[in-house]
């Protein structure tokens, strides 16, 4: 398997890129309330990543995707298509995913929970994925397996009665929107894609955990990814690099603390 290493301009390249999806993200937040339509949320963002930062939303046309964002509520897992008709209310628990592609052809990746109003299961579920995002992202350097990160997420959601998603996983990313390798979220590693981490990688992790069971399918637009069972699901997101002595959040908001990370 053929995972490339970024250059040091290319590093440079992926920190711009991340810091705009992360902007991205801090620009919305403050527009996520009941009534807001999950249209009018990829508009906000479409023309954020156009006018102000002069940027691509990656997702838009992407292998046919109509929107510049995904917008999951509920049990929506994923690639949820943003529609003037869908309104956000109260106990509503919806991902938003940003992807930017910069002028210099590179790709943040990053995604964020939001809790509408109060819902104790919501809320419960997206702390949980969070966490689980966080642990795993604490052992990043080089030298450790993809493997070892996915036995992480995997034993944590399934500690608070969780599943993992199978369906989904992480990816390189850099010049492409989607690299090698893929991040599985789970332990299901045949041996020969279950890579050791090395200094120069970027790739995301993005657990995708339900409340119910881990079967999902695509609804007839070809995108909707919703749980089997109609359970609730929730994703968080960043893009990482692997440095000498850690890892880079690359994707990392004002609102997030990773000072007890390496790098």
């Amino acid at each position: 398997m053929n995972v490339p290493i970024k250059t040091p301009s290319e590093i440079e390249y992926m920190r711009e890129a991340g810091r705009q999806a992360a902007s991205v993200i801090e620009m919305i937040t403050p527009h996520i309330q009941a009534g807001i339509s999950t249209g009018e949320i990829d508009r906000l963002c479409h023309d954020y990543i156009v006018n102000e930062l002069g940027s691509t939303p990656a997702p838009l046309n992407y292998h046919g995707f109509p929107k510049a964002t995904c917008t999951s509520l509920n049990h929506v897992v994923c690639h949820g298509i943003p529609d003037d008709g869908k309104k956000l209310k109260k106990g509503d628990i919806m991902n938003l995913d940003i992807t930017v592609k910069t002028q210099d052809g590179y790709h943040g990746d990053s995604s964020v929970m939001f809790v509408v109003g109060e819902t104790i299961q919501g809320e419960r579920l997206c702390r949980i994925t969070q966490e689980c995002l966080y642990k795993s992202i604490e052992l990043v350097k080089p030298g450790v397996r993809l493997s070892e990160l996915a036995r992480v997420i995997q034993k944590h959601a399934e500690e608070h009665g969780y599943s993992v998603v199978r369906d989904f996983c992480g990816h390189g990313i850099g010049a492409e929107f989607h690299e090698e390798p893929q991040f599985l979220h789970y332990d299901g590693y045949a041996p020969d894609a279950d890579i050791t981490l090395a200094a120069g990688m970027c790739f995301t992790i993005e657990p995708m955990i339900n409340v119910g069971g881990y079967k999902t399918k695509v609804l007839r637009d070809g995108w909707t990814a919703v749980t089997k069972d109609r359970s609730l699901s929730a994703q968080w997101e960043h893009t990482l690099l692997v440095t000498e002595g850690g890892v880079e959040v690359l994707t990392a908001r004002g609102d997030e603390d990773f000072s007890f990370l390496t790098n």
